[in-house]
């Protein structure tokens, strides 16, 4: 497999997890119903087309905006705003409000990603032998 296609799988797998994530934060009664099947499809089917427009976009110019965090972090915002309204209606009163709010979440998870796992989580490996020797 090319390195430019390693490339995509890694980024088809970020920037699914993100918006899953940020999807099952952000939709109505979410921690109440995380072992909801119904609960769980919605928040697979934002990550999943997320992902996919994410690696759609390596195939553009727009793809430098991967190579910095606060490009990065907008481009998966947006994406998820996408993902989300596509995949479900609305639950809030205000029209795009869940998707718009699923989106900054998104956005602040691939933030905090980003600063936590570069290099190949040497934060993370630093705190962790801080913590606990």
């Amino acid at each position: 497999m090319s390195s430019d296609w390693k490339r995509r799988v890694s980024l088809f797998i970020q920037r699914f997890w993100q918006p899953t994530s940020a999807c099952m934060t952000c939709m109505p009664g979410s921690w109440g119903n995380f072992m909801s099947l119904a609960h769980w499809t919605i928040a697979l089917q934002t990550g999943l087309l997320t992902g996919i427009l994410a690696v759609l976009l390596t195939f553009t110019p727009a793809a430098k905006l991967y190579a910095n965090r606060s490009g990065n972090a907008l481009v998966v915002a947006f994406l998820t705003m996408l993902g989300d309204a596509y995949s479900h209606a609305n639950h809030y009163g205000i029209p795009f409000a869940e998707a718009v709010v699923t989106g900054v979440i998104s956005g602040l998870l691939t933030l905090a990603g980003s600063y936590l796992f570069e290099d190949r989580a040497r934060r993370l490996r630093a705190a962790w032998t801080r913590i606990f020797g």
